[in-house]
């Protein structure tokens, strides 16, 4: 069962599509949007990705920073990232630790849900019913963008 909306979220640190080290900690102060997504380059996560890559343009200049996290390593990542020019990072979680702390670890992949966190770091809101097509738009919109 996903965490629920006002609590801290969990902290991290693993590396994204480029082996740069991540931290939450390093996004004090802005809205990240971390959706945990299955699997690269499958059906619905490229919708998913997709979705995200196509309204990127409406994050940016508002300090939010959007992840996309799976169980895929950085070879993976930057092989779906160069596929479908996807304009953010995607976070490495191979020891699953992400998923366990977010509690979507699906056994052996991750489970379609996205946190909302907000500048302080508390979980403002989860998504646990994701239309993949949708899903940046539908996150706007309940951010008031």
């Amino acid at each position: 069962m996903a965490l629920t909306a006002g609590i801290p979220a969990p902290s991290f640190t693993t590396t994204d599509t480029d082996g740069k080290s991540v931290s939450l900690a390093d996004y004090s102060g802005k809205t990240v949007v971390l959706y945990f997504y299955p699997k690269d380059d499958t059906p619905g996560c490229t919708k998913e990705a997709c979705s995200f890559r196509d309204h990127y343009s409406a994050y940016q200049g508002k300090d939010i920073v959007v992840f996309g996290v799976s169980g895929d390593d950085e070879t993976s990542h930057q092989q779906f990232t160069q596929k479908f020019s996807l304009p953010f990072p995607l976070l490495t979680d191979v020891d699953h630790s992400i998923m366990r702390a977010y509690d979507v670890d699906g056994g052996g992949y991750a489970q379609r849900v996205t946190y909302v966190i907000n500048g302080e770091g508390h979980i403002e809101k989860v998504y646990t019913s994701v239309n993949t097509q949708t899903h940046a738009t539908d996150i706007l919109a309940d951010l008031g963008l």
